[in-house]
């Protein structure tokens, strides 16, 4: 077989099954790719020789306990503590971090088969939209229509860089405010946010506690469906994880959605949305229809507030969160001058360790936190929460199955065009995403067509809380319809 870094995770596995080809030889592709990735940035820290040994251990274990993970090799969003490798979450802070322990979703991964090619790229401590924040430098979009290098979205960029160029089969990511969802949909792969509590987050470095969780970032829906059965499950170790049988995600996908009802949210129709996008959702509705669901429109009227309400939550549990890096116990400590206390100390190691956006966020945080604040800022902003959970189920306990809507405002854009510039204008790009995380509910992009100017644009499902499987399914029809296959022609 030939290009085996192309392979989606079902054919590898069908592969391997049928003897056709080794982990050894699939891993060895990859890592051939990664180390041509070139200006992509999107592995930051390479782990060949982990590699090489988990793929041996696989092909002398053999495929005919059907393991759906079995040698297959993936890369691992440098957020997840990967034990004596390097952990840092694109940081400063964390220069050198080796953890003594292993993260539970990369010791599930790796128990059921799971091949570990690398670490990779992301916006520091999860903050961003455009992977821009990275200490390691952005990662780069492997689809090019000019000649200026696009983002591949944050902050798990470098995992959909990776996937999008081929670099590996599968990859982890993570979602705040929409860090799986939005890459997702800027480089044509596909991403699902599990409902919170579904994916155990320990050993996953912490921005907001009640916002983060880990899911899948593949090549298609079925390849999200199959990692994310090994993902999942209850975790003594995480107080939030839910302790609930995992389904099996893959059967679910029958393509059948007949019956189905999808909600059209009114308020996601923004005044001056791109043009392209508009098209697509249109589009995306017709295609369900024609499936045979039942498309209405619907209401979410607290929409507008949850951006405001995002950051001011997502802010306050940082500052909480990132306390603990201060060059006391691990990680970068700055260089102290003669007669520097501890005080000293907790300064300039904080103010040389995190980069500009982390100390944006922490500032604000501190802020809505502040003794004066907190009823005005973070108080109501919890009440607002509720408010915009609420809409959502009232939306579900009136018989909708899933919403259909935009994952991104608008296609890629270049380099530096935005983080330069306006901060506020980065944020607004997750303006469709982060209801989901306020509500704690799951969602998927698909790939769904291509802008006018070339670039993919992704389509974002809605579902109801634990009912991943009745989600995937539906995105799985939606990926069928679609019939999205394009990849970007390899430059870098």
């Amino acid at each position: 077989m030939t290009d085996l870094n192309k392979l989606t995770i079902a054919e590898a596995r069908d592969a391997l099954k049928k003897g056709e080809t080794t982990s050894v030889a699939i891993t060895e592709a990859c890592l051939s790719e990664i180390e041509a990735q070139g200006v992509l940035n999107a592995f930051v820290h390479k782990t060949p020789e982990i590699a090489l040994d988990m793929a041996k251990a696989a092909d002398a274990r053999g495929y005919a306990d059907g393991a759906a993970l079995n040698g297959i090799p993936l890369g691992i969003k440098d957020l997840f503590c990967t034990k004596g490798v390097d952990s840092q979450a694109a940081s400063g802070i964390l220069n050198g971090f080796k953890p003594e322990y292993e993260s539970t979703v990369t010791t599930k991964l790796f128990a059921s088969g799971a091949v570990m090619l690398g670490k990779l790229n992301m916006d520091e401590f999860a903050m961003g939209s455009s992977n821009e924040s990275s200490v390691y430098g952005p990662s780069v979009n492997p689809w090019k229509v000019d000649d200026r290098n696009l983002i591949p979205g944050g902050s798990s960029g470098g995992s959909a860089s990776a996937v999008a160029a081929d670099l590996c089969i599968g990859a982890t990511g993570t979602d705040t405010g929409g860090s799986i969802r939005q890459p997702a949909a800027l480089t044509g792969t596909v991403g699902i946010k599990p409902t919170y509590g579904r994916v155990s987050r320990w050993g996953i470095i912490a921005y907001a506690s009640s916002l983060d969780q880990a899911g899948p970032m593949t090549k298609t829906v079925r390849d999200s469906a199959i990692m994310l059965s090994a993902m999942a499950g209850h975790d003594m170790k995480d107080s939030t994880s839910a302790d609930l049988a995992v389904p099996d995600f893959e059967a679910a996908l029958t393509g059948d959605i007949k019956g189905k009802t999808i909600g059209i949210p009114r308020e996601y129709r923004l005044d001056g949305l791109n043009a392209d996008v508009a098209k697509l959702w249109d589009q995306g509705a017709e295609m369900l229809r024609d499936a045979g669901a039942k498309v209405v429109d619907i209401s979410l009227p607290h929409t507008k507030y949850a951006l405001p309400t995002y950051y001011v939550i997502a802010s306050a549990e940082a500052s909480s969160n990132l306390a603990r890096y201060d060059g006391v116990r691990f990680g970068e400590r700055a260089k102290l001058g003669a007669g520097d206390g501890i005080t000293e100390m907790y300064e300039k190691t904080r103010a040389a360790g995190f980069g500009p956006e982390v100390q944006r966020r922490i500032m604000v945080g501190t802020y809505v936190l502040s003794a004066g604040f907190y009823d005005a800022y973070y108080n109501r902003a919890r009440k607002v929460r509720t408010l915009i959970k609420r809409d959502f189920e009232n939306a579900f306990a009136e018989g909708v199955d899933a919403i259909l809507a935009p994952a991104t405002p608008s296609p890629a854009f270049g380099i530096g065009e935005v983080s330069d510039h306006d901060p506020v204008q980065m944020y607004l790009n997750d303006v469709f995403t982060v209801t989901l995380n306020l509500a704690g509910l799951p969602g998927v992009s698909v790939p769904a067509g291509l802008a006018s100017n070339g670039l993919p644009l992704g389509l974002q499902l809605i579902g109801r809380a634990w009912e991943e499987a009745d989600l995937l399914n539906i995105a799985y029809t939606l990926e069928q319809k679609t019939g999205f296959v394009a990849k970007p022609e390899k430059w870098w």
